[in-house]
């Protein structure tokens, strides 16, 4: 399908809902994503008319699509009751949970009764775990069988209960005297597998692998990208399964977890909703609180600067080369906040091992430091001699004042942006919050101290 015939896509399902013929031969050259995504694009009434309209096979992927997160909320309730029973039921457990956890609370017990009682138990058990955690993003959709079968019998059963499974590429066993999980094997390995022989000697013997339905969902992710898996299993603490978390359910949790912590770096909350559809208020209400923290912080700058007054009106060619110390500092703190920052979040350092950073990142921020002092040396001698502009006489000191302060006070940007988000992390908060806008903040006020205190010892007598 292509982009152009995307972008009709709202009108088409719009203009033709009415017409089964043509929405059927519409819908043969569309995908559940790309219909979800012209949803997205109509007001909630004309969204839940065609979703109404809709096959309802084709119906219930749709529903069941990312895409459809935040908008099918809305859509439910616009919904006559028969019709969004069928709908919600036939979705997997897990956008079940998400669905009901959007939904005003005064709203859900009415829609929880249109349910089975199967179904309502577990979306009811599914709702009782954080959506941060592996049990609220997990699915009960998942086939087990009992260790004592062989795999033909594994195979049939497969074979007759697949349709209804979320995923059966992962199979697990189950001790038939305690029911609690003994074995994962793969789809694959069945299929290759002797039809005779015993499910428990099929596959690699070693124990599966699990998570806790506590387990925070970034720590899932992890484990399933680490040993490659399409789906993990979530037990409790006597090894009874209760549910899986697939691929696709941790795709989307990276999806979140990456723009939150993106949001957070560049100075905000994190929005809980898509930025086009953040309404005014929510937007100022989420911007302003860190606005105004950093700037209060930033008036530790202008308290600063009043402090060192004295030097820059005996020395005027002072005051033209603040922007650039401060900014050097700030860039090499935000580069190692960055950087520690991603190395955390992959697990790939931990808080112990905060003074091996320090010690790599104070050499850093030296050689850093060194080359920019460089530069700001080389730069400002060239423009003395080559006429394009005058120091004064001393020009050779202010030069090697630039360049001494931008040594320091690079080393001392690489150290604190590093050293930032293990402080962070240690007294509980967020290692994102240490924020870009944050970590120049900070350095802009050590950075003046510095930069004005590497000038009074080099210009003490001449210009100070």
């Amino acid at each position: 399908m292509t982009e152009n015939s995307t972008n009709t896509v709202p009108e088409v399902l719009y203009l033709i809902h009415k017409d089964p013929a043509l929405l059927q031969e519409a819908l043969t050259q569309m995908r559940p994503p790309d219909i979800a995504e012209g949803l997205r694009n109509l007001p909630t009434d004309a969204a839940a008319h065609v979703m109404a309209a809709l096959p309802f096979d084709v119906a219930v992927q749709v529903f069941d699509e990312p895409e459809l997160t935040r908008e099918r909320c809305g859509m439910i309730l616009k919904m006559d009751d028969e019709t969004a029973g069928l709908l919600v039921d036939a979705m997997s457990p897990d956008q079940q949970a998400d669905l009901f956890r959007e939904i005003p609370e005064k709203e859900r017990g009415r829609l929880l009764k249109l349910l089975p009682p199967p179904s309502r138990q577990s979306l009811q058990k599914l709702l009782e775990y954080a959506p941060e955690t592996a049990g609220g993003i997990m699915t009960t959709e998942f086939a087990t069988i009992p260790s004592t079968w062989t795999v033909e019998e594994a195979l049939r059963y497969i074979s007759e209960v697949g349709a209804a499974k979320e995923t059966i590429y992962a199979i697990y066993i189950i001790d038939p005297a305690n029911q609690t999980l003994v074995k994962v094997v793969s789809l694959r390995e069945l299929l290759v597998g002797d039809r005779a022989a015993n499910v428990m000697n099929v596959g690699n013997p070693r124990p599966p692998l699990t998570v806790s339905p506590d387990a925070d969902r970034e720590d899932v992710a992890r484990m399933i990208s680490k040993y490659n898996l399409l789906a993990i299993p979530v037990v409790d603490a006597s090894k009874h399964v209760l549910g899986i978390v697939t691929v696709d359910d941790v795709i989307d949790t990276l999806v979140k977890e990456q723009t939150e912590d993106a949001q957070k770096f560049g100075g905000m909350e994190a929005l809980d909703a898509p930025y086009n559809e953040i309404g005014f208020f929510p937007m100022i209400r989420k911007r302003a609180g860190w606005l105004c923290a950093l700037f209060l912080s930033e008036m530790l700058t202008a308290t600063a600067m009043q402090r060192f007054q004295g030097e820059i009106e005996h020395a005027a060619v002072l005051a033209m080369f603040i922007p650039l110390v401060m900014s050097s500092g700030g860039n090499s703190g935000s580069q190692a906040t960055s950087l520690v920052i991603r190395a955390l979040a992959l697990r790939e350092l931990k808080l112990r091992d905060w003074w091996r950073i320090a010690l790599r990142e104070l050499p850093t921020g030296l050689t850093l430091g060194a080359i920019l002092g460089v530069i700001g040396f080389t730069r400002i001698v060239l423009w003395q001699r080559l006429h394009i502009f005058s120091y004064g006489p001393h020009y050779l000191l202010v030069a090697t004042t630039v360049g001494l302060a931008l040594v320091g006070i690079v080393a001392f940007g690489s150290l604190a942006g590093s050293m930032l988000p293990f402080l962070l992390k240690k007294l509980g908060f967020d290692p994102a919050s240490a924020s870009a806008p944050f970590v120049a903040t900070l350095v802009d006020v050590t950075g003046l101290v510095i930069y004005f205190s590497v000038a009074f010892v080099m210009l003490r007598g001449t210009l100070l």
